[in-house]
């Protein structure tokens, strides 16, 4: 790797985040996410580069790695289970405003003082008032 590269790369890890984005700025044409954190500004600039220094992937290289990537996959949908649903007979319990909630988790959806809801989010809106994470509301959520 050629020295002066190497240098603005070891150098990026003690600048502050302002340096960074001026950095950023230079090597991309749009701004970074508002909330990428410093930690993943580093690696993200050094392979920018490095890229533009020494060239990218090669067409090839990046249709064998989507292959890659789709092999590895072994249902439609996320990669990685989402899923926060309770087993069926899971008593939820959560203290809202001194007030105890208890939820059970049916096959079918989630019984709440004898009705039948489709998903805990809803559950969650009637309790608070307000659009809520409902797996998060009740601490199922992986």
């Amino acid at each position: 790797m050629d020295a002066v590269i190497a240098e603005k790369i070891a150098k990026l890890p003690t600048l502050n985040k302002p340096q960074l984005l001026h950095i950023w700025a230079q090597n991309f044409k749009t701004p970074p996410p508002p909330n990428l954190r410093k930690g993943l500004m580093v690696p993200i600039l050094a392979y920018r580069i490095q890229e533009r220094e020494y060239g990218g992937l090669s067409h090839r290289a990046r249709t064998r790695l989507k292959e890659i990537g789709l092999s590895l996959r072994t249902q439609k949908g996320p990669i990685h289970n989402t899923d926060s649903a309770p087993d069926t007979g899971s008593k939820l319990i959560r203290s809202w405003k001194g007030e105890v909630h208890e939820v059970m988790a049916r096959g079918t959806g989630y019984v709440y003082r004898g009705k039948t809801y489709s998903s805990l989010s809803r559950i969650a809106r009637e309790i608070t008032g307000t659009r809520w994470s409902g797996p998060l509301f009740f601490g199922v959520k992986k």
